[in-house]
């Protein structure tokens, strides 16, 4: 039980995170509500986020109605509630069931079911028909079951699916060793295995997949040491959660859910900080398996809405996560008691050397003009299962703006006959494959670009038909094309087309007369490969395009709605934009999907390299110049070869002047 905790000390911001104390006070007044009742499990506590207008009138040292959401899970009823508790009068404001939701997966949960599957007769019958039976070492992982209409999903069932792999001893690799074709299906809330299936024997991989250094052997010995200091320290600065850096003035946090978050991103222009993002994360995201085999075709991990990306943060490691003169930012969370958690390091803050940022050289002058490029990284990690997944965001000096997300880990593998070549997974190892799979993430931008009342352009770049317009057959012309609602905004990547999205406020002109605007700028990028018909498409309904975009509404947040663990589907993205509201000079929020098909190698084995996604966004008439004319020359610190000193002391004379580009 949790101890009565004092009021929470006062706040400077309305966007702070929730304290520790705040926590254990938002836990300890819903559990002391009646209408709580019975066995209650608390999934998260978050900020409840005061409204934009709320925020856009507040002033530093405004009283702040501090109010935190409550997520809980009651066991027996199998009840999802959830609750608004004011920290500030102590009270709850609002308290009421979620008809079919099931709550985010506990912690706990996963842990009781590794133990309960491990004692199951049925289950270590079939493991001993493998000839296991040294139970404690069999690593358990359990699933979130998804939805494929059975009966049990029906029932409301709290359902999970768990497998299992052979490890020789604690630090041992197990996805090296699957277990093959046994499955056992089970009730998370009543601890109960409800089935336990065996599809057949396949003998267990027996080659090590360890990759430590002891297993690895000597490492290579030809790396010297590379220093990267700052005798000054970094030029950001930290005020709590505020973070300015260079001209970029922004917030950050540590949602329970979807991860790192930035609010209030702006950059400093013309006396002012101009508002570009109102805030910014990872919405949700989804890794669908395209194996058919037994323990694979059901697999449709969505990593932040059925678990939590922020639980799962990372305690980042000094030096090997981030590199330079780092600071760091704790995030609290709560566990299923309420009991406020700590885990130390969980943002990092660092800035990177980046290359050059801008350069000419005038050879009629001898003139050379070179500025380096820095940029201020922003940076969380977390691990779920078998991957880990690092968001980085980037903030550079010309106003643009970076998401990359880095993906590794090691590969969920399966167990294969000897002489096996499966058609929808890859032979990393003897007798073992990685299926093919995706991992596919949505990023909600509620942009406000110089403002709220915002519109979307597409813009794809094509040829001139021949013609009086085009009498050299050499024109290309950039279109762009208004997206003025939901079901218009519905759009993919076209990289042939060189299309991109463009944010603008039509309100707000530059020196040129055209409309500011940002544009988002995608890479190459899949969409979601399963059949539209299939259950994973029902419930991801966000990874079938690569834009949505929807007017602000301050509860549509996730992507395949607030609860997608065990969702028969259509939740968030396609229910919202069914609607087709329009978009046009509107509070404008962008979904972005975007991500990777993993089609393994055995270079991926028996721990993956990093893998980068991701996405820029630029400024496109936002300024009327370039904005980092203003960085100042680099001071030289090595030595210059002679022949580029002579070369750069050449007279403008010495230089032909019939040169062309």
């Amino acid at each position: 039980m949790l101890e009565e905790t004092p009021a929470p000390a006062a706040v400077v911001h309305p966007l702070d995170p929730l304290s520790a104390s705040e926590l254990a006070r938002a836990a300890r007044v819903f559990l002391d509500d009646e209408r709580a009742g019975g066995r209650i499990r608390i999934a998260y506590i978050t900020l409840e986020e005061p409204d934009k207008e709320i925020l856009a009138a507040w002033l530093p040292g405004d009283p702040i109605d501090r109010r935190a959401l409550v997520v809980a899970w009651r066991r027996g009823d199998g009840a999802t509630i959830e609750s608004v508790v004011s920290l500030t009068a102590g009270e709850v404001r609002s308290l009421s069931t979620v008809p079919g939701a099931q709550a985010p997966l506990l912690i706990e949960e996963l842990t009781a079911a590794e133990k309960t599957v491990r004692a199951d007769p049925a289950w270590r019958a079939a493991l001993a028909k493998r000839g296991v039976t040294d139970y404690e070492h069999v690593q358990i992982d359990p699933w979130a079951a998804g939805n494929f209409g059975t009966d049990l999903d029906r029932q409301g069932r709290r359902l999970g699916r768990v497998v299992a792999y052979v490890r020789a001893d604690e630090a041992d690799n197990g996805y090296a060793h699957p277990v093959e074709n046994v499955l056992a299906l089970v009730d998370y809330d009543s601890g109960e295995v409800i089935e336990v299936q065996d599809h057949g024997v396949v003998p267990i991989p027996p080659e090590p997949g360890n990759y430590d250094v002891a297993s690895v052997g000597e490492p290579r010995g030809d790396l010297r040491p590379l220093e990267i200091r700052q005798p000054d320290g970094p030029s950001f600065t930290i005020d709590g959660h505020q973070i300015a850096w260079q001209k970029w003035h922004l917030r950050v946090s540590l949602h329970p859910i979807e991860g790192l978050v930035l609010h209030q991103v702006g950059y400093a222009d013309g006396g002012r900080v101009r508002p570009i993002l109102h805030r910014a994360a990872l919405s949700e995201m989804v890794v669908p398996y395209g194996d058919t085999a037994a323990l694979h075709w059901w697999k449709n991990a969505f990593d932040a809405g059925e678990v939590g990306l922020g639980k799962l943060a990372n305690s980042l490691d000094p030096g090997c996560d981030c590199l330079g003169e780092v600071r760091y930012l704790d995030g609290v969370m709560s566990d299923e008691d309420g009991t406020p958690v700590t885990i130390p390091r969980a943002i990092c803050l660092h800035e990177e050397d980046y290359g050059i940022l801008w350069k000419h050289v005038d050879f009629r002058t001898s003139s050379r003009q070179v500025r380096r490029s820095r940029r201020l990284v922003v940076s969380f990690i977390a691990t779920v299962g078998n991957y880990d997944y690092g968001l980085f965001w980037y903030f550079y000096q010309d106003g643009t703006i970076q998401l990359e997300i880095k993906l590794s880990g090691v590969l969920q593998t399966r167990a294969v006959h000897l002489s096996e070549r499966p058609d929808h997974a890859e032979l990393i190892a003897p007798q073992l494959a990685a299926p093919h799979h995706q991992h596919l993430f949505n990023v909600r931008l509620d942009f406000d670009v110089d403002g709220t009342a915002n519109s979307l352009y597409e813009v794809n770049v094509e040829s001139v038909p021949p013609g009086p317009d085009n009498p050299w057959d050499n024109a290309f012309v950039a279109r762009s094309r208004l997206l003025a609602s939901e079901q218009a905004a519905k759009r993919r990547v076209d990289p042939a087309a060189g299309r991109y999205w463009k944010v603008v406020n039509p309100s707000r002109l530059n020196a040129l007369g055209e409309p500011v605007a940002y544009k988002l700028i995608p890479g190459p990028t899949p969409t979601l490969l399963a059949h539209p018909d299939s259950w994973v498409a029902r419930r991801a309904g966000f990874a079938t395009q690569n834009l949505w975009a929807t007017p602000y509404h301050p509860s549509e947040r996730h992507a395949a709605g607030d609860y997608p663990n065990q969702h028969p589907g259509g939740a968030g993205l396609p229910t919202w934009t069914a609607a087709d509201r329009p978009l046009e000079s509107t509070d404008l929020v962008v979904w972005y999907t975007f991500g990777s098909t993993h089609i393994a190698r055995p270079e991926d084995w028996p721990v993956m390299p990093v893998e980068y996604v991701g996405f820029t966004l630029k400024p496109a008439g936002f300024f009327d110049r370039n904005p980092a004319l203003d960085v100042p020359p680099s001071t030289a610190t090595g030595h210059h070869d002679h022949h580029e000193q002579l070369q750069h002391h050449r007279s403008a004379a010495e230089w032909p002047h019939d040169h062309h580009r």
